[in-house]
């Protein structure tokens, strides 16, 4: 029998980095919001997520970062079953995950310099190792002039760029992003996604979840959609399938 076309990437066992074997999940008592998810993403890939308000992407991506539980099924991540996973184990598996989420989390007491260093301090990098990279990383995505500010004096697309560069810093093996471009102007979403496709080059693999469908058509790459707590493979659309267009 031939494959649906339509049907999310087949798991792949190990070879994959996330893994979904027939997870649900719903909050409390109510009804599922994932339902009986079958998927897999391999390294190095490069996938959106879309759906209406509502179908469950953010929910889909907090159970990649671990943030959530299934309510069934099993979630792996590099090879790895995570509700089997030890208490030391879950923070390293985090450690290589870098997340744009959608309520940035930045710490209000830290530099903007000092939010996007994070990754590198828990990492165990010292400031000497690391300066230069993240002072280059800000000025790349316009915040050169801002990094010694304390994120209540920025923008809110200067916030949504300091989320983005803490959440790259480290080239993480997984970068998920949550409408990651939805506080930036036109130019700025181009090139934030740049970065995007460049850590994907070095072997990231990548999930971003957007209504942005502009940037959809420009990237050429796969979209996953969910609706109805279900989730389907939609091919690369136009002429520029296969490759980004700036």
């Amino acid at each position: 029998m031939s494959r649906n076309p339509n049907a999310a990437p087949a798991p792949n066992s190990a070879e994959d980095v996330v893994r979904f074997d027939d997870v649900s999940m719903r909050y409390g008592r109510g009804p599922e919001v994932l339902r009986d998810l079958n998927f897999g993403l391999a390294p190095g890939s490069f996938h959106f997520v879309t759906g209406p308000s509502g179908a469950g992407k953010s929910s889909l991506l907090k159970l990649i970062y671990l943030a959530s539980r299934p309510s069934k099924g099993l979630v792996h991540l590099f090879g790895q079953d995570v509700a089997r996973a030890t208490g030391a184990t879950r923070p390293q598996l985090r450690r290589r995950i870098g997340v744009v989420f959608q309520d940035l989390l930045l710490l209000e007491h830290l530099s903007a310099f000092d939010n996007a260093a994070i990754p590198l301090r828990l990492s165990g990098r010292k400031p000497a190792e690391y300066r230069g990279d993240v002072a280059e990383l800000l000025s790349w995505v316009g915040l050169g002039q801002r990094m010694h500010a304390m994120p209540p004096t920025l923008a809110g697309g200067e916030r949504q760029r300091l989320a983005i560069a803490r959440a790259v810093v480290n080239r993480p093996d997984i970068l998920l992003a949550d409408e990651p471009t939805g506080n930036v102007d036109h130019e700025m979403a181009l090139r934030i996604f740049r970065l995007f496709v460049e850590l994907n080059r070095l072997g990231t693999t990548v999930l971003i979840a957007t209504h942005d469908q502009d940037l959809i058509a420009r990237s050429g790459r796969p979209v996953l959609h969910l609706e109805g707590g279900r989730i389907a493979l939609r091919a690369p659309q136009g002429p520029h399938a296969g490759a980004f267009q700036p």
